[in-house]
């Protein structure tokens, strides 16, 4: 792939960086990450041995303006990007944490907007839950765009669905993108008509049975089901079944309910192979907190599938050997930031610069 000249001038910072998803978007769009910012330090090995970057360990409210720069240094362009805890904004958390001004996860954009206005970046990008868009509920949010718009930032942002853009999962998150340079925009929709399937992402490993290990690929291993779950899945029509399906004995308790009616269809239940999965969550790997059922498997989707379903190659190293802990891993992979949709906003960027400065350069 040859690069605009404009992507070698730049640099990049993540912050809540994770295990790298985004930042691994703009490494294989050829983009210098000098450094990802996440206060877990179990995210370190992912981080490092996969993205040719440091990994700093600190909590975002003890980053300084200075900080950053000295790791920018020198006349680069400046690229600050991340990913925010999204636990406040989500829905399941609406309720309780809208208004709960003491839970410290609600100060994380505040502090991104700080970082912005101490370092002046060219460029920013921030990705989120779909939530976060609604200014109405989530006045932090309108208040992080007027701190971009009062340091000069053409701001964009909108809504996509991960699907439309090559995610081969039903994933709806808000993307901004600013910049002090010009206008500034996310790339068209890639895949409006044939997103990516799941038959096409994981239909090639091999069969494995619950709490089994592929001899292969050690990240190919489904938890162990309890014998109740067991005979639930087997229970369940493939190819997108659901809870609807069950005898009444199978039934959780809080399905038998009234109010429990629509939670048959949101969890324990199958993909389906010809379509895109739904969310990857941190909690993938249990039946029972979406539909993560395999297709066409007794069992749910295994590590290996739930990392290809959010776009990661499969050479990327999760864990030492060794010393691969599932729920830990599971976490990683369900908060990471898809690397395909990493990639547009790399690609948006790069194209920007391209207009913006290889083409002031030329006049």
């Amino acid at each position: 792939m040859q690069l605009m000249p404009t992507t070698n001038q730049t640099k990049v910072i993540d912050l809540f960086s994770g295990i790298g998803g985004l930042t691994h978007g703009f490494v294989l769009e050829g983009f210098d990450v000098v450094a990802g910012i996440d206060i877990d330090d179990s995210c370190r090995y992912a981080f490092e041995n996969n993205n040719r970057s440091k990994f700093i360990r600190k909590d975002i409210a003890q980053v300084t303006p200075k900080e950053l720069g000295e790791l920018y240094g020198g006349e680069s362009l400046k690229i600050l990007v991340g990913c925010a805890p999204c636990q406040p904004f989500s829905t399941l958390n609406l309720n309780r944490a809208l208004y709960q001004k003491s839970n410290e996860k609600w100060s994380s954009l505040d502090h991104f907007a700080r970082l912005i206005t101490g370092v002046q970046p060219e460029v920013v990008s921030m990705e989120n839950v779909a939530e976060l868009a609604n200014s109405t509920k989530f006045p932090i949010f309108r208040r992080f765009v007027r701190t971009l718009q009062r340091n000069h930032y053409h701001v964009s942002y909108k809504v996509v669905d991960a699907s439309r853009y090559g995610v081969p999962q039903r994933r709806k998150r808000l993307v901004l993108l600013a910049s002090r340079l010009g206008p500034i925009s996310l790339l068209a929709e890639t895949h409006p008509n044939h997103p990516a399937t799941v038959r096409q992402t994981i239909g090639d490993l091999s069969p494995i049975r619950d709490g089994q290990t592929s001899r292969s690929d050690m990240l190919h291993r489904a938890s162990i089901l309890s014998d109740l779950n067991r005979k639930r899945i087997r229970a369940t029509p493939r190819n997108g079944g659901s809870a609807t399906s069950w005898e009444r004995r199978l039934l959780p308790k809080c399905f038998k309910k009234k109010a429990g009616r629509s939670y048959k269809y949101s969890v324990y239940g199958r993909m389906k192979w010809d379509e895109p999965a739904p969310t990857i969550t941190t909690q993938f790997n249990s039946l029972g907190t979406g539909r993560f059922g395999h297709p066409s498997q007794n069992r749910a989707i295994s590590l290996r599938e739930a990392a290809r379903l959010q776009t990661f190659p499969d050479d990327y190293e999760f864990a030492k050997s060794g010393n691969l802990k599932v729920t830990r891993v599971a976490e990683h992979i369900g908060n990471a930031v898809p690397v395909r949709l990493g990639q547009v906003i790399a690609k948006s960027i790069r194209n920007h610069l391209h207009e913006f400065v290889s083409g002031r350069a030329k006049s």
